[in-house]
């Protein structure tokens, strides 16, 4: 997308249909193109901040919002029209102001303009989409915060430290004739090994901040006709997967979203693990064991009425997932077939709702933010992770160069490489097809 930064652009600001709606407009002619469109109920002039009544006569009557450079959303003249939400008017409103000399902006325009005009760096631009795309409370929270800068400051600081790095060897290749080294060596490793260490803790805190950003995978695993499809409807509180007596009902993973406690979770329902000579059923069995891999949590459901309480499915389950970073819940259904023989475990009856709530609890303490402090920076952009990654592997290769004493313009190239990685996080260093491709996910009004 070429973008011409003379023109004026506008585009509504708010999805059609409701009681109110927005037309932003943009751009150095957005006060004249205004005029020829809207008739305002003063002859004050319009100053910054300034919010007039008006007239489009023929369409509706209108709220005029003002904003003057640089002190808008997008570092420009910038013009905010309040009317009914109908899409008749936010349709004529847009024609007319076309015909009046300004153009439809382009998706994540207005954005686009923002961090071009420095009103935001690339990182707190992205932030804006991942805000407007937020379906719980702390997927808000950590876009907010994001979108404060809190994310930027901290990458701006590791980005500070390896400057530091790059300036002391930079000027040893000043002096090369010399033979001065002005970096004390053992303080190139402990900036190297700490600007490493917090690369390499914001590329980890990815898995994390993306399960809060897309919803936190959790598998219901279990054998056949163990009751993991009645869990999954008793959790959502409605009959989304098919419940039957006969082992083998669910052929394929069933996925589901549901909010606790301020976060979001996609409960995926399986097919029951066991050896199967059906091969339809092999299929789910395999995506079974896919999604059980890929999750972040994994609610292992023992039979008792089976196995007492014994766990065949957690132990089986255990050995295909990563203690590291997967967490596991042992549940026992079928509370109520098991009364007397409470072994002090999680048991569970998913029809009548038993033990749901203790269920809930332990979901919500097993999630990633379990740990998190306030001030925590998470990475939630699979962008910025792998520039993190490329960062940290830059760095490494600097610490082994400097193991093997090679000189100054070596190790500089590496730092400068990993200055580079996370540069194009914030927008420093970024070409515009990348730009391109971040902004076109936006919305037309943003």
């Amino acid at each position: 997308m070429q973008l011409q930064l003379e023109d004026t652009i506008c585009a509504p600001a708010t999805a059609t249909g409701g009681a109110i709606g927005v037309v932003r407009l943009s751009g150095p002619g957005c006060y004249e193109v205004l005029g020829k469109v809207v008739t305002l109920r003063s002859s004050r002039p319009l100053e910054a901040g300034s919010v007039r009544f008006g007239e489009i006569p023929g369409v509706d009557e209108v709220l005029v919002s003002c904003f003057r450079a640089p002190h808008s959303y997008t570092g420009e003249d910038c013009v905010e029209i309040g009317c009914h939400g109908s899409s008749y008017i936010i349709g004529r409103i847009m024609t007319l102001l076309c015909e009046a000399g300004a153009r439809p902006a382009e998706a994540g325009e207005f954005t686009r303009r923002a961090f071009l005009n420095g009103r935001m760096d690339l990182a707190e631009a992205e932030a804006v989409a991942d805000l407007i795309a937020a379906e719980s409370e702390y997927a808000h929270r950590v876009a907010l915060g994001q979108l404060r800068g809190g994310y930027s400051a901290e990458l701006r600081g590791l980005r500070d430290r390896m400057l530091e790095i790059c300036s002391l060897l930079e000027l040893e290749l000043d002096f090369s004739e010399e033979d001065v080294e002005f970096a004390d060596r053992s303080e190139l490793r402990r900036l190297m090994e700490e600007a490493l260490g917090r690369c390499t803790a914001l590329a980890d805190s990815f898995r994390a901040g993306n399960a809060i950003r897309e919803g936190i995978p959790v598998v219901i695993a279990g054998e056949p006709n163990s009751g993991k499809s009645t869990l999954l409807n008793a959790l959502l509180g409605e009959d989304r997967a098919i419940v039957s007596d006969i082992p083998g009902t669910t052929r394929d993973t069933v996925e589901e979203r549901i909010v606790l406690d301020g976060l979001e979770f996609r409960f995926i329902d399986t097919a029951g693990i066991r050896e199967s000579s059906d091969t339809v059923e092999r299929l789910g069995i395999g995506r079974t064991l896919e999604s059980i891999k890929k999750a972040f949590l994994v609610i292992c459901l023992e039979d008792p009425t089976v196995h007492g309480y014994d766990t065949p499915v957690t132990d089986a389950v255990r050995a295909m997932t990563d203690p590291s970073c997967q967490k596991l819940i042992t549940v026992y259904g079928k509370a109520d077939l098991m009364s007397g023989k409470d072994s002090g475990a999680l048991s569970i009856c998913a029809p009548t709702g038993a033990g749901l709530d203790k269920l809930r609890s332990a979901i919500v303490a097993a999630s990633p933010t379990a740990s998190l402090h306030g001030d925590t920076v998470l990475v939630t952009n699979a962008r910025h992770h792998a520039a993190l990654l490329a960062a940290a592997a830059s760095l490494r290769q600097a610490l082994c160069s400097l193991d093997s004493g090679l000189t100054a313009d070596l190790l500089a190239e590496d730092v400068r490489s990993a200055i580079g990685s996370l540069s194009s996080i914030t927008g420093e260093i970024t070409s515009q097809d990348i730009l391109s491709t971040i902004f076109q996910r936006f919305c037309i009004g943003k």
